[in-house]
C-alpha cells in the first residue's frame, strides 16, 4: 500500500463519523483509529507544546433508539452511504410490508466509491426501516428488520 493511499484513508477517517478504519493489501493491514484510548504512542516521552484537540463526539441524538429482535436485523457491513434505490429517482429496493426472499436486494452501502449490496439473509417481509436513503451507517448498525 502506497502513502498517499494512506494519507487518502486518513483524511477519510478524519472528515467522516468512522471510528476506526482497518483495510488490508498485499499482505499489509493499515489501522487508523479515532479512540485515543486505543492509541499506542509512538514516542512515550510527554510532548510539550501545543496539543491536538480530540475530534468533536458523534452526536447520535437525532436517530431513533432501535432495540432490534435477534437474527431479524439486517446490518450494514461496512461505515458508508446508504442507498435505498439501485439508482437516483428509482423506486426503493423494498418498504415496509413488502415480502423478501433470501439473497434478495435490500440496499447498498457506499464506502469510497464501492458499492456494497445488502441482501436479505432471511425470508419474510420487511417490519421497519431504522435508517434513510443517503443517510452515514456505521458498520454493524441496523438498516432494516425482517420479520
Amino acid at each position: 500500500m502506497d502513502l498517499e493511499t494512506i494519507r487518502t484513508l486518513i483524511e477519510f477517517v478524519g472528515r467522516s463519523r468512522v471510528s476506526e478504519l482497518v483495510v488490508g493489501e498485499n499482505g499489509t493491514i493499515v489501522r487508523i483509529s479515532r479512540d485515543r484510548s486505543k492509541r499506542t504512542p509512538a514516542d512515550p516521552k510527554p510532548q510539550r507544546g501545543r496539543q491536538a484537540e480530540a475530534p468533536p463526539a458523534v452526536d447520535r441524538s437525532d436517530r431513533p433508539e432501535i432495540q432490534p429482535a435477534d437474527g431479524r436485523t439486517v446490518k450494514a457491513p461496512v461505515f458508508g452511504v446508504l442507498h435505498r434505490s439501485p439508482n437516483p429517482g428509482a423506486r426503493p429496493f423494498v418498504e415496509v410490508g413488502d415480502t423478501v426472499e433470501v439473497g434478495q436486494s435490500l440496499c447498498i452501502v457506499e464506502a469510497m466509491k464501492v458499492f456494497n449490496t445488502v441482501s436479505a439473509h432471511r425470508a419474510g417481509s420487511i417490519t421497519r426501516i431504522f435508517a434513510g436513503d443517503g443517510q452515514e451507517v456505521e458498520a454493524g448498525e441496523p438498516l432494516m428488520e425482517i420479520g
